[in-house]
Protein backbone atom coordinates (compact mmCIF):
# COMPACT_ATOMS: atom_id res chain seq x y z
CA UNK A 1 0.00 0.00 0.00
CA UNK A 2 1.49 3.58 -1.05
CA UNK A 3 0.60 5.69 1.74
CA UNK A 4 0.84 10.02 0.57
CA UNK A 5 -0.02 11.44 4.03
CA UNK A 6 0.94 10.71 7.55
CA UNK A 7 -0.88 12.00 10.28
CA UNK A 8 1.08 12.43 14.03
CA UNK A 9 -0.84 12.34 16.74
CA UNK A 10 0.60 13.61 20.14
CA UNK A 11 -0.80 12.84 23.28
CA UNK A 12 0.15 13.32 27.03
CA UNK A 13 -1.18 12.50 30.34
CA UNK A 14 -1.06 15.12 33.47
CA UNK A 15 -1.63 13.36 36.43
CA UNK A 16 -0.51 9.87 37.28
CA UNK A 17 -4.16 9.16 38.88
CA UNK A 18 -5.60 10.03 34.96
CA UNK A 19 -4.08 6.22 34.47
CA UNK A 20 -6.30 3.58 33.47
CA UNK A 21 -4.51 0.57 34.56
CA UNK A 22 -5.12 -2.93 32.80
CA UNK A 23 -3.31 -5.12 34.69
CA UNK A 24 -0.17 -7.69 33.38
CA UNK A 25 -1.62 -11.09 32.68
CA UNK A 26 -0.13 -14.23 34.47
CA UNK A 27 2.00 -15.04 31.59
CA UNK A 28 3.42 -12.00 30.90
CA UNK A 29 6.71 -10.55 32.51
CA UNK A 30 8.40 -7.13 32.16
CA UNK A 31 12.00 -6.69 33.21
CA UNK A 32 14.32 -3.63 32.82
CA UNK A 33 17.29 -4.13 31.24
CA UNK A 34 19.60 -2.83 33.43
CA UNK A 35 22.78 -3.03 31.95
CA UNK A 36 22.43 -1.03 28.80
CA UNK A 37 23.49 -2.76 25.40
CA UNK A 38 22.61 -0.68 22.39
CA UNK A 39 22.69 -3.50 20.67
CA UNK A 40 19.78 -4.72 21.81
CA UNK A 41 17.67 -1.72 21.38
CA UNK A 42 18.50 -1.88 18.01
CA UNK A 43 16.85 -5.40 17.80
CA UNK A 44 13.98 -4.34 19.64
CA UNK A 45 13.47 -1.53 16.75
CA UNK A 46 13.91 -3.68 14.08
CA UNK A 47 11.70 -6.66 15.61
CA UNK A 48 8.91 -4.54 16.41
CA UNK A 49 9.43 -1.60 14.26
CA UNK A 50 9.45 -3.81 10.76
CA UNK A 51 5.70 -4.59 10.18
CA UNK A 52 5.06 -0.68 10.67
CA UNK A 53 8.00 1.00 8.24
CA UNK A 54 10.09 2.37 11.40
CA UNK A 55 12.95 3.84 9.42
CA UNK A 56 14.03 6.62 11.33
CA UNK A 57 17.17 5.05 12.60
CA UNK A 58 17.42 2.32 10.00
CA UNK A 59 20.72 3.88 9.10
CA UNK A 60 22.10 4.59 12.27
CA UNK A 61 25.91 3.91 12.96
CA UNK A 62 26.69 1.22 16.16
CA UNK A 63 28.09 4.74 17.70
CA UNK A 64 24.68 6.59 17.25
CA UNK A 65 22.85 3.35 18.71
CA UNK A 66 25.29 3.60 21.54
CA UNK A 67 24.69 7.16 22.24
CA UNK A 68 21.15 6.87 22.08
CA UNK A 69 20.14 3.55 24.32
CA UNK A 70 23.39 3.68 26.28
CA UNK A 71 22.12 7.96 27.47
CA UNK A 72 21.65 8.41 31.37
CA UNK A 73 18.31 9.67 30.14
CA UNK A 74 17.21 6.43 28.23
CA UNK A 75 15.76 3.43 30.17
CA UNK A 76 14.60 0.07 28.28
CA UNK A 77 12.00 -2.60 29.34
CA UNK A 78 11.32 -5.97 27.53
CA UNK A 79 8.39 -8.14 27.73
CA UNK A 80 8.51 -11.72 28.31
CA UNK A 81 5.74 -14.51 27.48
CA UNK A 82 7.45 -18.45 27.90
CA UNK A 83 10.98 -17.20 27.71
CA UNK A 84 10.72 -15.06 24.24
CA UNK A 85 10.64 -11.31 23.70
CA UNK A 86 6.41 -10.40 23.14
CA UNK A 87 7.10 -6.42 23.41
CA UNK A 88 9.45 -3.43 24.91
CA UNK A 89 9.46 0.11 25.89
CA UNK A 90 11.67 2.89 26.05
CA UNK A 91 11.49 5.91 28.38
CA UNK A 92 13.19 8.96 28.22
CA UNK A 93 13.35 11.75 30.34
CA UNK A 94 12.99 15.12 28.04
CA UNK A 95 13.60 16.97 30.84
CA UNK A 96 12.86 17.67 34.80
CA UNK A 97 8.69 17.94 34.00
CA UNK A 98 8.70 15.46 31.27
CA UNK A 99 9.54 11.47 30.42
CA UNK A 100 8.59 10.57 27.31
CA UNK A 101 7.38 7.49 25.76
CA UNK A 102 9.70 6.58 23.28
CA UNK A 103 9.18 3.44 21.72
CA UNK A 104 6.65 0.89 22.49
CA UNK A 105 5.21 -2.29 20.20
CA UNK A 106 4.67 -5.50 20.50
CA UNK A 107 6.26 -8.20 18.28
CA UNK A 108 3.75 -9.45 15.39
CA UNK A 109 3.62 -12.67 16.95
CA UNK A 110 1.89 -11.69 20.36
CA UNK A 111 -0.63 -9.18 18.82
CA UNK A 112 -4.41 -9.75 19.35
CA UNK A 113 -3.02 -11.70 22.88
CA UNK A 114 -4.62 -8.47 25.40
CA UNK A 115 -0.72 -7.76 26.39
CA UNK A 116 -0.73 -4.33 24.62
CA UNK A 117 -2.77 -2.30 27.43
CA UNK A 118 -1.27 -4.37 29.96
CA UNK A 119 2.33 -3.07 28.52
CA UNK A 120 1.03 0.30 27.99
CA UNK A 121 0.36 0.41 31.43
CA UNK A 122 3.21 -1.25 32.88
CA UNK A 123 5.17 1.55 30.85
CA UNK A 124 2.96 4.40 32.52
CA UNK A 125 3.65 2.67 36.21
CA UNK A 126 7.44 3.57 35.33
CA UNK A 127 6.87 6.75 33.54
CA UNK A 128 5.25 8.45 36.82
CA UNK A 129 7.78 6.58 38.84
CA UNK A 130 11.38 8.13 37.25
CA UNK A 131 11.98 11.56 38.69
CA UNK A 132 8.28 12.28 39.67
CA UNK A 133 7.48 13.80 36.23
CA UNK A 134 4.59 16.72 35.64
CA UNK A 135 3.80 15.15 32.07
CA UNK A 136 4.11 11.51 29.97
CA UNK A 137 4.30 12.41 26.45
CA UNK A 138 4.16 9.89 23.43
CA UNK A 139 3.31 10.25 19.76
CA UNK A 140 1.74 7.11 16.89
CA UNK A 141 0.98 7.76 13.83
CA UNK A 142 -1.49 6.29 10.81
CA UNK A 143 1.24 3.99 10.16
CA UNK A 144 1.27 2.09 13.55
CA UNK A 145 -0.60 -0.49 14.38
CA UNK A 146 -4.57 0.24 13.82
CA UNK A 147 -5.20 -0.04 17.61
CA UNK A 148 -1.98 2.11 19.11
CA UNK A 149 -4.10 5.20 19.51
CA UNK A 150 -7.02 4.01 20.82
CA UNK A 151 -4.96 1.52 23.82
CA UNK A 152 -3.57 5.22 24.57
CA UNK A 153 -6.35 6.87 24.79
CA UNK A 154 -7.89 3.78 26.86
CA UNK A 155 -5.07 3.93 29.31
CA UNK A 156 -5.93 8.01 29.89
CA UNK A 157 -3.58 9.76 27.36
CA UNK A 158 -5.57 12.79 26.10
CA UNK A 159 -4.62 13.98 22.63
CA UNK A 160 -3.22 17.69 22.39
CA UNK A 161 -1.80 17.93 18.95
CA UNK A 162 -1.56 16.30 15.21
CA UNK A 163 0.20 17.03 12.30
CA UNK A 164 -0.01 15.56 8.84
CA UNK A 165 3.15 15.15 7.16
CA UNK A 166 3.86 13.43 3.09
CA UNK A 167 5.26 10.03 3.41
Amino acid sequence: MIVSEVVIYYLEMRRADAHTVKPLPADLTVTEACIKQYQVNRMLYQLVGEDYDWNDKSGWTADQWRHYAESDDLRTWLAYHKGSIAGFFELKQVDAETNELAYFGLAAKFIGKGYGGALLSAALHEAWQWGGPARVIVNTCTLDHPNALANYKARGFKLYDTKTVSA
